[in-house]
């Protein structure tokens, strides 16, 4: 009995898993796909008129919600960070229109990460906010929300863009009678490929979460079982990136 529990616990799946909750964001993450599958449920149980087990995972999700807000209290100067690496002025020469979203998104998201704490604070009584104001803040946080994920897909408009059009021109070199030249022109290639798989992977995910801010700014209708499940499925995406990334350690 006590090698299966050593083999269990001991596994390499286990220690991969620990290696990715071991991070904030990777924490983060898992209880964001907790938080909006809670949600799903939670809608598809009031649903079926099951309110009373509906309230157990109405206050998981809030729980959970709450403290991933903790959780990205300092957050916002990592955005603020990296926007200002972007600022650079040899990249935004290089791609200006490129680097100029990806300074806007990060700026918008420190935004929202920052009012969002300001919200948070105020939920758990720390400060103390009138309830109209309360709920300007709060819609300024889900207004940078969108604004940051808005951003996001026009950064990775222009990125796929300029890695199509860098990829044309390796590509028009094809069959060229230079050996050592073929052989870095494929290399730079699949540094593309991998890059624009990156690129649509980001993209893909920013195109399923901007219905989220849309939707608690009465932008578009959407249901808490639809919500739920964009939130989880965008989640697990951001979770397996977490993953890869810690295998590759």
């Amino acid at each position: 009995m006590s090698e299966i529990a050593a083999q269990v616990i001991l596994h390499p799946a286990v220690s991969q898993i620990l290696r990715v909750w071991a991070t904030t964001l990777g924490r983060d993450k898992t209880y964001r796909a907790i938080q909006y599958f809670a949600r799903f449920y939670a809608w598809l149980l009031i649903s079926r008129g099951r309110k009373l087990d509906a309230a157990r995972w109405n206050a998981l999700k809030a729980s959970l919600a709450s403290g991933r807000k903790l959780m990205r209290l300092f957050k916002p100067m990592e955005n603020l960070q990296a926007a200002l690496r972007a600022a650079q002025p040899d990249l935004v020469q290089a791609r200006a229109l490129e680097q100029t979203s990806l300074i806007a998104r990060q700026l918008a998201t420190a935004a929202y990460l920052s009012y969002d704490g300001i919200s948070w604070a105020n939920s758990v009584r720390f400060l103390s906010m009138a309830p109209d104001r309360a709920n300007r803040f709060n819609k300024l946080s889900q207004r940078f929300w969108l604004a940051g994920i808005f951003f996001g897909i026009i950064n990775g408009t222009f990125k796929l863009r300029r890695i199509a059009s860098e990829g044309r021109k390796l590509r028009a070199h094809y069959g060229e009678k230079d050996a050592d030249g073929e052989a870095e022109r494929r290399l730079n290639l699949k540094a593309l490929y991998v890059e624009a798989g990156s690129v649509k992977y980001q993209l893909v995910q920013d195109l399923l979460d901007i219905w989220l801010p849309a939707s608690n700014l009465g932008l578009v209708n959407l249901s808490d079982g639809t919500a739920g499940v964009i939130g989880f499925i965008t989640s697990i995406m951001a979770l397996r990136l977490q993953w890869n990334a810690a295998r590759a350690k």
